[in-house]
Order: structure tokens, then C-alpha cells, then sequence
């Protein structure tokens, strides 16, 4: 025995000299992060693929427990909880914190995509026109919260919504009580709908309830699972509030610089393939989701009417305006939005070709589906 301790003892010193380090199990990170997300989405399949990819970037050294909304404290108060390290993290979308201050909406590319910018041209705003600067100065100075953020999430387009009636022009808008969140909920409410603020776990109770007439929640694969087509048969798409929006990846700043500068990489290394991976897969799950809404559940998929679309770029050109003139911040964060996407939106729109061009030329549309734009066009 004294020979095995001998021996354990000598290996030890030699390694020691060598400078060779056993792995030791206290050296791995375990953070408890939660999303505002049901478990049964899939956008809580996007914050456990964005934890799949940290343990693995990080040889394990990383792990996060990737808790969906309400495991640990409600889903709106995932922003605060991570300030006060209630939890290490959390996986949401800037907008929900427009009560704090309006500029939050900004850095979701929300609504109407900002300026125009789809998710590709905004995360060029992030990387290369200084918008995660911005992002992570809005959180650290504007709202004093000891956080760092990263984008993760292109959850959209996203459909305008579903409705107990048809939505043939603006006017059948007013009075509807419709489930809205963030500053989108101050745009619909200028154009005549009544605004019910609710996680998207409260929606289907809500409306069977009668609380809501209506409610916007994802679109395509998100509203399945939901089960909102069982609830309305009316869905119109596609909803210029959320063209284009991004969610956020959210980590305590001390459990931040915990991290090695080589585990810092790999969460920016993580939300970027979770970013591609999971959005590249959602394209295949909404359009399966479509097809089972109209053939199993009967749903009404129709076009929004263009007078509505064009009302609501309207309402948020004079939010966006008057918020300018009174908030120094979102003045800021708005100006750069808009000189980055002055150069790279029309040149995009030069470049590419409309993707319904090709998609046309293989893949025409069903006379049913053209009818419906037509009527809705003609009754704007």
C-alpha cells in the first residue's frame, strides 16, 4: 500500500514539473439560465441547441440548464432575475422590455424590421455598425443592469395573427381585444385594437375565456404547437410588426467575465450557428405546420389585406418620431439603425431578386391563394 501511495505520489510531482494539470470537476461551469418560452416550442428548442453548442465548444467545461419560462421566476422578470443573479441567464426578446424604456424595441429590429432591414442585413447592424455596442451600453448604462447580451433567435416573419372574424380592411380592427406585446401593442392600439399583454403560455386560456378575441403569437410551426388552431380558424399572414425580429441570449455580467477568454468565444461562436442552424430548420417545421393547419384543422390562411400593412408602418413612422424627439437613447440607437440600412438596404434591393420571382417561375401559386390577395387588395 505504501508502495501504491509512493508511486501515486511520484506521478503527481512529475506531472507537477511537467506541466501537466488534471481536469478537475470543480473547474466546470454549470449556469442555470431560463427562457420566457413554454418547454413545448421551438423556441425553446433554440435556447437548448444554443446550450448543446456551449458544452460541446467548451470540451464541457460550460454547461447550461436551459429552464423554460416560469421554472424559476415569471417569464417576464428573466431580465431582472439575471441582473440579480436569481438565475446566470436568460433567452428572451429586447421588446418585452419596453416599460423600461422604448429603445429596448430597437434592438429586436422591431417592428417593421427597423428601418427595413431583414435579420441577415440587422445582424450586419450588430457585427458591423456597431450595434452590439449599443445593445450591450443600453443594458449596462441606460438601465444599469449588470447583463451582456448576444442575438440568437430569428424567429420571424411572423404572421399578423388569428382572429374569431374575418380582417377585411382596417375598420374591423377597432374594438378587437387582441393579445400584443411590446411597443407593437402602442402601434395597434393607434390604429383601432384593443391590447391585452400576455405570455404566450396564457393565450389559448385567455381565449377560451373570452378574454381575447384574437392574439399574434409566432406563426407556422410555433402557433401549432400552441394550439391556437383549434382555438380561431381565421390566420392571416404576413404582419409587418415582426417581419424581421431577433431575440437575445442574456448572461449575467460577473458570470460573464467568470468565463475563460476561449469560453467567452464559444458562447459568441454558439449564438452565431444557433442563430443559422435552428432558423435554416424552422423554414421546413413552418411549412409542414401549414399544411397540417388547413388540411387536419381547417384553418383560413389567407392575406392580409395591404391597407392594414400600410396603417401600421404609418403608426410606427409617428412612434418612432415622437419617441426620437423626447428620448436621447433611442435617438441614438434609431439614427445608426437608419444610416447602416440606407446603405444596405437599397443595394440589397438592387442585388437580389424578389424571391417570389423564381419561386413564381417553379413554384406558381394555387389560384385559391391568388384570389384571396386579389380580394384582399381590391377591398383595402
Amino acid at each position: 500500500m505504501r508502495t501504491a501511495l509512493s508511486n501515486t505520489f511520484a506521478l503527481t510531482a512529475l506531472a507537477a514539473v511537467l506541466g501537466f494539470v488534471a481536469p478537475a470537476a470543480a473547474q466546470v461551469k454549470n449556469l442555470k439560465m431560463q427562457s420566457t418560452w413554454p418547454a413545448s416550442l421551438t423556441l425553446q428548442d433554440n435556447f437548448r441547441f444554443f446550450a448543446e453548442r456551449v458544452d460541446k465548444l467548451t470540451g464541457g467545461q460550460v454547461k447550461i440548464e436551459a429552464l423554460a419560462a416560469g421554472q424559476v421566476v415569471p417569464p417576464f422578470e428573466v431580465l431582472d432575475a439575471t441582473h440579480k443573479k436569481v438565475i446566470d441567464g436568460a433567452h428572451a426578446i429586447s421588446y418585452y422590455w419596453v416599460g423600461k424604456n422604448k429603445a429596448a424595441t430597437l434592438f429586436s429590429n422591431t417592428p417593421a424590421g427597423v428601418v427595413g432591414m431583414d435579420q441577415i442585413d440587422f445582424l450586419g447592424w450588430i457585427y458591423e455598425g456597431g450595434g452590439l455596442d449599443l445593445w450591450w451600453e443600453f443594458y449596462q448604462k441606460e438601465l444599469k443592469l449588470n447583463v451582456v447580451v448576444f442575438p440568437v433567435l430569428p424567429s420571424s416573419p411572423q404572421a399578423l395573427g388569428w382572429f374569431k372574424r374575418p380582417i377585411k380592411s382596417l375598420a374591423d380592427f377597432k374594438g378587437m381585444k387582441c393579445r400584443q406585446t411590446g411597443i407593437v401593442a402602442e402601434v395597434y392600439q393607434r390604429m383601432g385594437m384593443q391590447t391585452v399583454n400576455l405570455p404566450g403560455g396564457e393565450i389559448v386560456p385567455s381565449a377560451q375565456r373570452g378574454v381575447i378575441d384574437c392574439a399574434e403569437w409566432v406563426g407556422g410551426v410555433e402557433d401549432l404547437r400552441l394550439g391556437l388552431p383549434q382555438v380561431w380558424k381565421y390566420h392571416y399572414t404576413p404582419g409587418m410588426h415582426e417581419s424581421a425580429s431577433i431575440g437575445e441570449i442574456i448572461i449575467n455580467g460577473d458570470v460573464w467575465k467568470s468565463l475563460s477568454p476561449q469560453q467567452q468565444e464559444a458562447v459568441r461562436s454558439a449564438s452565431t450557428e444557433t442563430f443559422t442552424r435552428w432558423w435554416a430548420k424552422w423554414q421546413r417545421q413552418n411549412a409542414d405546420a401549414i399544411e397540417e393547419m388547413r388540411v387536419k384543422h381547417g384553418t383560413q390562411l389567407l392575406r392580409t389585406p395591404p391597407a392594414v400593412l400600410t396603417a401600421f408602418f404609418k403608426a410606427w413612422d409617428e412612434i418612432a418620431k415622437e419617441e426620437s424627439a423626447k428620448n436621447p437613447f433611442f435617438k441614438k440607437v434609431f439614427d445608426s439603425q437608419r444610416a447602416y440600412a440606407a446603405k444596405v438596404v437599397p443595394a440589397k434591393r438592387f442585388m437580389f431578386p424578389p424571391y417570389s420571382f423564381a419561386a413564381n417561375h417553379y413554384w406558381p401559386e394555387k389560384p385559391a391563394a391568388k384570389g384571396a390577395a386579389k380580394a384582399a387588395g381590391k377591398k383595402k
